[in-house]
């Protein structure tokens, strides 16, 4: 009962197409004034999650053949780093969202799924025995800012307090608002990992009462090791939240990120259960060229960065 996301041929992320069903199948055309109109065939039945970004138009017949066959759309910014809505088929299957809910509604089960989110963003033993939910907040808390700490005395920025206020959004310091935009493309990439499993991005084992708390509680897993110090990276910086954004994106965060989110949701969900862990270097997916055959994907081959 393992959902096709986890596959190497699971999820496909497309831009600036038109996606539309024809007499074979859903295809991908985009047209040129150089070229003409270019078909490429979607593997439908191979895919678990369809992200449309920005540039792309489905029509009615597309979706309807995507949902037939299981597949997740998710409506997603550039290079998938934002979610905005996602269509979920009759026959995505309800396994994951059944765990979920079944750890989330039991206080003790509840409590083990968040130690070992504590557990394996600070290491194995990280959480001591028989801690309660307020005393891994504090744990947390306090590794956090060291973590804050070290990253200003490696980057001699001096004192940086986190601060998130959107009412004085400009007043913020580079660091704050660096560390706001890429936190927003990792919850994006996240909630698109929790809707193609079938999970509830709004049952969070620790964060609660948002429909987004589950999309928190995972995004939390990753921010030391990715928006935290590309944040501080980005200090003097003059437009720290675009640079966040292109970086983010530029790292290929969606390719590597998308598999590994889903077998850690796994993972948490059914502890016992044997997943392989996926190669974060491993190249999931290679670009066709006419000229040049086949080119690594992963690479941003715009002569313009920006985003």
């Amino acid at each position: 009962m393992l959902p096709r996301i986890a596959d190497s041929l699971s999820f496909l992320y497309l831009d600036i197409v038109r996606v539309v069903q024809d007499d074979t199948g859903v295809c991908a055309e985009i047209t040129s004034a150089d070229r003409g109109t270019e078909t490429v065939y979607l593997p439908t039945a191979a895919l678990g999650c369809v992200l449309l970004g920005p540039g792309t138009s489905i029509t009615a017949r597309a979706l309807a053949t995507l949902a037939r066959h299981g597949t997740t759309v998710v409506i997603a910014g550039a290079g998938g780093v934002r979610c905005y809505a996602a269509a979920l088929p009759d026959s995505l299957t309800t396994v994951w969202l059944e765990r979920q809910v079944r750890a989330w509604a039991d206080d003790t089960s509840r409590l083990a799924v968040a130690t070992a989110m504590y557990e394996q963003r600070f290491g194995r033993g990280a959480a001591p025995a028989g801690s309660n939910l307020a005393q891994l907040r504090g744990f947390e808390g306090d590794r956090v800012k060291a973590l804050y700490r070290l990253l200003a005395q490696q980057h001699r920025i001096g004192r940086f307090r986190r601060n998130y206020d959107p009412k004085s959004w400009d007043t913020q310091d580079p660091v704050n608002l660096a560390l706001s935009s890429a936190n927003t493309c990792l919850y994006g990439i996240v909630h698109a990992a929790i809707l193609a499993l079938g999970c509830s991005p709004a049952l969070g084992f620790i964060h609660s009462g948002n429909q987004q708390a589950f999309v928190y509680d995972i995004a939390d897993l990753y921010k030391a090791e990715l928006t935290i110090p590309l944040a501080f990276s980005l200090h003097s910086s003059q437009y720290p939240e675009a640079d966040a954004r292109r970086s983010f994106r530029d790292g290929l965060q969606l390719f590597r990120l998308l598999p590994r989110i889903v077998t850690d949701i796994q993972r948490l969900l059914e502890p016992g259960q044997q997943t392989a862990t996926p190669d974060p270097e491993e190249q999931l997916v290679d670009l066709w060229d006419p000229v040049s055959g086949v080119l690594p994907g992963g690479v941003n081959y715009s002569t313009e960065q920006t985003l």
